[in-house]
């Protein structure tokens, strides 16, 4: 009988989620199971003519844990095969990744163009810090697709979103944006954290860079920062390693072993915690104390026609206004129980945060109230809790107002 190749050896012919579990891995000479955990600053070489080819890129192999390390490599590898990207880099935070993918495409004199529904970091480095370097940005309303090719111009070299938004969950139609961004000859960068790569897959849409915060549901867990660049081949071995290598906003290879046993389980945290996130979005839309709920997985949601077409599922994360002000807001949170006031998102534990006055309280008060960021706006990032624990959970803390 002919022998032959199990089609499954190549990655390709894979589905996502077995390329989450086993993308990337690289073997020692000891075939442990789990990835190897390489903690070296820097690694030798036999001879010094080794060492010249090395640094020469003439031959493969690791010179500085700066900009490359095996466990690293195996991150990144597993996250451009989940993504279907040619290549990714990890970076140390998701702040880093967004910084360094928009500088990797911009120079002084270029001109960016953002959604102006951004997390306040990601924000602050569109609107403050890139024009400190001659960048120019004009944020745009990024639920019409118009204002963004109405704010093109000549240098516009890179087009930013987030989708869904942080933290009141607008939609940006991707393809419409990318079909845009690409006729005008920039490109395309997109922050997919709140969407997950579970839930949405932006290089399909015409993205050329997805950034994530990997500390989010990547990791899960709340323990370690991370960040992570995918995308387009010469993007991202080019100027995006290039900046990596000689600023240094690495990941570091323990980060990185943790991300990627984050990715084993990634898919089945994450569809659980939509599920809850579902029924809480639903028990919210009811409720007597609840003005508005904002979950791109609730047909309330005036973008749920364009969340159907461009995503697979409302993935976990939602925001509510409650009826009052500040202070009735401050009550829900201050009365909840398993769900804890913090500002990170995509635990497993459920999170729960005030945006005016955590992530969103840089911005001027004129600003916020245009994004829709009310003094009575909660936003909660569901976890992996008992579904009737959570919806009890929430209960108990609206009867407090």
């Amino acid at each position: 009988m002919a022998t032959k190749t199990n089609p499954l050896l190549d990655p390709k012919n894979q589905s996502p989620a077995s390329r989450a579990v086993h993308g990337g891995t690289e073997r020692s000479h000891h075939g442990e199971t789990s990835e190897a955990l390489y903690l070296s600053s820097g690694f030798t070489y036999a001879t010094s003519e080794e060492a010249r080819m090395r640094f020469k890129g003439e031959t493969e192999g690791h010179i500085y844990s700066r900009f490359s390390n095996p466990t690293v490599e195996m991150f990144q590898n597993r996250m451009a095969g989940l993504e279907g990207a040619d290549a990714a880099r990890g970076t140390a935070t998701g702040m880093a990744a967004v910084t360094t993918a928009l500088m990797s495409l911009v120079q002084a004199g270029d001109h960016v163009v953002a959604s102006r529904a951004l997390f306040g970091g990601c924000r602050y480095v569109v609107e403050d810090f890139l024009p400190r370097w001659g960048v120019s940005s004009t944020l745009v309303d990024g639920r019409d697709p118009k204002n963004f090719e109405a704010a093109m111009r000549d240098n516009t070299k890179a087009v930013f979103v987030e989708s869904p938004t942080n933290p009141t969950i607008e939609l940006v139609d991707l393809e419409a944006v990318g079909k845009i961004a690409k006729a005008h000859g920039a490109k395309f960068v997109v922050d997919n954290v709140f969407a997950t790569p579970i839930y949405q897959s932006p290089l399909e849409l015409g993205a050329d860079l997805v950034v994530y915060s990997a500390t989010k549901h990547i990791d899960g867990q709340g323990r370690c920062l991370g960040g992570v660049i995918v995308g387009d081949k010469e993007l991202i071995e080019g100027d995006v390693h290039t900046i990596i290598r000689q600023t240094g906003p690495s990941i570091s290879p323990f980060n990185a072993w943790v991300m990627l046993k984050g990715l084993e389980t990634l898919g089945l945290r994450v569809e659980k915690m939509a599920q809850n996130a579902s029924a809480v979005a639903n028990m919210l839309a009811n409720h007597p104390k609840v003005e508005r709920v904002y979950y791109a997985g609730h047909p309330s949601h005036p973008q749920y026609d364009l969340a159907q077409k461009q995503m697979s599922g409302g993935s976990n994360m939602l925001a509510f206004d409650v009826k009052g002000k500040q202070a009735d807001a401050y009550t829900v949170a201050d009365h909840l129980a398993l769900i804890k006031i913090s500002n990170n998102l995509g635990d497993a534990k459920s999170i729960i945060t005030h945006p005016a006055t955590t992530t969103h309280q840089r911005l001027e008060e004129e600003d916020r109230a245009e994004l829709g960021i009310s003094e009575k706006l909660l936003r909660l990032s569901v976890g992996l809790e008992a579904e009737e624990d959570l919806l009890s959970d929430l209960q108990f803390a609206l009867d407090q107002i």
